[in-house]
């Protein structure tokens, strides 16, 4: 049988998806850095020619990876993004990739360490761009017990400006400060504790994505720097 669906990138969230996707359906991989994996290993034309295409890949290697498979993607197929951010992803596949394709910009708002026990009641933006693919996309989605949170790039961006960009702001600045007074921390900061925990291991690239690439974040950055700094005066 044929693969049905592709992944494009297979870092931590490539193989997450994998994991699960897997289970119901053919799945191949593309990555030129992976040696050794028992998926089916294919070439950026092969994988583009699959029925669904999840783009894994950072948002720096985005628009490359966009122009490289635009010449190869069947009609009706739908291609999925996967960066936490989504204005700029999803203007570059509207620009870049052909009309024939249908196209889907998602925020999977869980990663290898929060979904280690499954997907089942995580949540994932769903930014439907072109087309109707994305509806029986959700449908496989739900009955992998995820949770849709239906929104334009915009209005994600907005939030996550204060959702994400707030926590790895607060997070990696507390990390630098050395070894936390565990033995003696309160409930409210063992849950700080808890969210350096968890993006401690995220890439470089991830937090420059998430800091940088987000057309609202330094506008709220400012407004939390601003609004600590008149408390601690």
């Amino acid at each position: 049988m044929s693969p049905k669906i592709a992944i494009i990138g297979f870092g931590a969230f490539g193989q997450l998806a994998a994991r699960h996707l897997r289970k119901v359906a053919e799945v191949c991989i593309c990555d030129p850095s992976i040696r050794s994996n028992d998926l089916k290993q294919v070439d950026l034309p092969k994988a583009a020619r699959c029925a669904t295409v999840i783009l894994a890949v950072p948002l720096s290697r985005l628009e490359e990876v966009l122009h490289q498979i635009a010449p190869h993607l069947r009609p009706g197929a739908l291609v999925i993004d996967t960066c936490s951010v989504k204005i700029r992803p999803a203007r570059l596949m509207l620009d870049i990739l052909p009309a024939h394709v249908d196209l889907l910009a998602t925020h999977p708002l869980f990663g290898p360490q929060s979904a280690a026990d499954g997907v089942s009641g995580h949540r994932i933006v769903w930014c439907p761009l072109r087309g109707r693919g994305h509806l029986r996309a959700a449908v496989r989605a739900r009955r992998a017990g995820l949770r849709i949170i239906q929104a334009t790039p915009e209005q994600h961006d907005r939030d996550m400006a204060v959702v994400q960009g707030l926590t790895h702001l607060i997070a990696q600045s507390l990390s630098r400060l050395g070894p936390m007074p565990e033995r003696m921390a309160t409930s409210s900061f063992g849950h700080l504790l808890r969210s350096v925990g968890m993006v401690h291991a995220d890439s470089p690239e991830l937090l420059r994505t998430i800091l940088t690439e987000n057309p609202f974040a330094a506008d709220v950055r400012a407004r939390f720097l601003q609004a600590a700094s008149e408390i601690a005066a």
